[in-house]
């Protein structure tokens, strides 16, 4: 018998949310019944505000990475590298504990502006 968690409410097993998926096939209340699969959900579409690396003043610290609570800094060799926006949520907590501002928090609507501008000049 398999046990019966009230909190998960009465979904059925999802491997993966697809796009060609009707809405019958969804776990109930979009609940995720299956451990490690984070890189099949794109969570970073939730995000409305952005996180923006300031390369000059960054000085690789790497606190940004040690409370990402996403995993979404990616570092190379030590070093700040990257953000995975596919995952990354916009909380804002790496913005918040770099200790030289390195990071700044933009719209995605400002940051979406802003590339139209960019391709309208070219």
């Amino acid at each position: 018998m398999t046990p019966f968690n009230r909190n998960f409410g009465q979904g059925r097993n999802t491997k993966a949310v697809r796009l060609d998926m009707n809405w019958k096939e969804l776990t109930k209340a979009g609940n995720i019944y299956e451990p490690g699969n984070a890189a099949t959900y794109e969570t970073g579409d939730w995000r409305t505000i952005r996180p923006v690396w300031n390369k000059d003043r960054c000085i690789h610290c790497l606190i940004c990475w040690r409370y990402c609570p996403d995993a979404s800094i990616i570092s190379t060799d030590g070093k700040f590298d990257s953000f995975d926006y596919k995952h990354c949520k916009g909380c804002g907590i790496c913005a918040s504990v770099c200790p030289v501002h390195a990071i700044d928090m933009f719209s995605e609507d400002e940051i979406d502006r802003r590339e139209e501008a960019r391709k309208n000049e070219e």
